[in-house]
C-alpha cells in the first residue's frame, strides 16, 4: 500500500543532535520509514523564531543541504521527488520518494526571487505561515482581528502558481486562510491539520475550512498531536481515526491524508507512535469496515493525486 506523510521536522531535529537520519533516535529514522514501508515523505525545513528575521533564510539553507546531503549518504533507499511523476517512478524502483518543503514564509525574506531560488533547490511545498505574524501573513496565534494575505503574500500565492508549487495553508489564521482559497488558482493542501468540530483549537480546521479544501481538490493530513486531536490531553490511534472519518464526512474521501508532524510533536498518540506503526492506520480504518479503495486514498493515494496535479 501507497503510504505517504505530508508533514515531519526529522531536518531539524537531525540538525540539533548532529545525528544522521540513520542514527536518529526521534519518531522518524531510516530504519523506522523503512519498516513503515513509507512509500513518500515530506520533509519540512522549519526555522526556530530565534533566527527571525534576519538569519531566517541562512538557517533554512542548512537544512536544506542537510536535506540534499541525507539523500546522497543513501542512494539505494531515498531519491528527490520533485513531481508527482518522480514519486510513481521511485516507488517502482523500491525507493522511499523524498519532498522538500519549507514551513514559514520567513525564509522567504521577503522575496521573490528567493521563492524562486528555492524552488531550484528543490523546495516544492511551502507553508505560508506558522504560528505568528511574518510578511506573508498572519499565523492562526494572531486572532482573526488582523487580516489575511499582506500584498506579498498574494505575489507568494500567484507565483508559487505559476512554478507549480503546492501552498500549504496550516497554521494560517482564518482570513489567511480564505485568502489563499480565493486567489489561488491551483488546489492547496493543509499539510498537518485537524477537524475543530471534535477538537476547538484554532489550529485545526472548522468544517467549512474543511469543505473549501475539498471543493478546490485539496488534501489535508490529519494532525498527529494529541492536543490538536482530543481536550483530554492524550490520544490514541483511534482519535486520529475519528478526524479521518470526520473530514471523509465533512468534505469526501478525496480529501484527507496523513501528516503526522513527527519530530514537531512532544507527544504521540498510543499505537501510533512513531512512523513505523503508520501502516496501523489503515488497518484500523479497514476494522472499522473502510473499504480498501478508500482506505488507499487516506493511506497515500490522495496526496499523490495532487502531487501530480499541481507539481507534475
Amino acid at each position: 500500500m501507497l503510504i505517504v506523510d505530508a508533514h515531519v521536522d526529522t531536518l531539524l531535529q537531525m540538525l540539533h543532535t548532529g545525528k544522521s537520519l540513520a542514527e536518529a533516535e526521534g519518531h522518524v529514522s531510516l530504519d523506522k520509514l523503512l519498516k513503515g514501508r513509507v512509500s513518500a515523505q515530506i520533509f519540512a525545513v522549519f526555522v526556530e523564531p530565534a533566527f527571525y528575521p534576519g538569519l531566517s533564510l541562512h538557517r533554512g539553507l542548512e537544512m536544506i543541504d542537510l536535506f540534499w546531503e541525507t539523500l546522497a549518504a543513501y542512494p539505494d533507499v531515498l531519491a528527490f521527488a520533485g513531481s508527482g511523476t518522480d514519486v510513481r517512478r521511485h516507488l517502482q524502483e523500491g525507493k522511499l520518494a523524498c519532498i522538500l518543503a519549507v514551513e514559514g514564509g520567513e525564509v522567504l525574506q521577503g522575496s521573490l526571487a528567493n521563492l524562486r531560488n528555492l524552488y531550484r533547490l528543490g523546495v516544492r511545498i511551502l507553508t505560508l505561515t506558522w504560528n505568528y505574524r511574518n510578511a506573508l501573513a498572519n499565523g492562526q496565534s494572531e486572532g482573526t482581528g488582523c487580516g489575511g494575505l499582506s500584498p506579498f503574500g498574494r505575489a507568494v500565492v500567484k507565483e508559487m502558481n505559476r512554478l507549480g508549487m503546492l501552498i500549504d495553508v496550516s497554521h494560517l489564521n482564518e482570513p489567511g486562510f480564505w485568502d489563499v482559497l480565493n486567489i489561488s488558482e491551483a488546489p492547496v493542501i493543509a499539510s498537518h491539520s485537524c477537524a475543530r468540530a471534535l477538537r476547538d483549537h484554532p489550529r485545526n480546521l472548522t468544517d467549512d475550512q474543511i469543505r473549501a479544501v475539498a471543493a478546490k481538490g485539496g488534501v489535508i493530513g490529519v494532525n498527529f498531536y494529541p492536543g490538536f486531536l482530543t481536550d483530554r490531553g492524550e490520544a490514541d490511534i483511534d482519535d486520529v481515526i475519528n478526524h479521518v472519518e470526520h473530514m471523509i464526512a465533512v468534505g469526501g474521501e478525496d480529501c484527507v491524508g496523513l501528516g503526522s508532524d513527527f519530530d514537531g510533536i512532544d507527544i504521540t498518540p498510543a499505537g501510533v507512535s512513531d512512523c513505523s506503526l503508520l501502516p496501523a492506520i489503515g488497518d484500523r480504518l479497514a476494522a472499522r469496515g473502510w473499504p480498501a479503495g478508500t482506505v488507499a486514498k487516506v493511506m497515500g493515494e490522495n496526496f499523490l493525486r495532487i502531487f501530480e496535479a499541481v507539481l507534475g
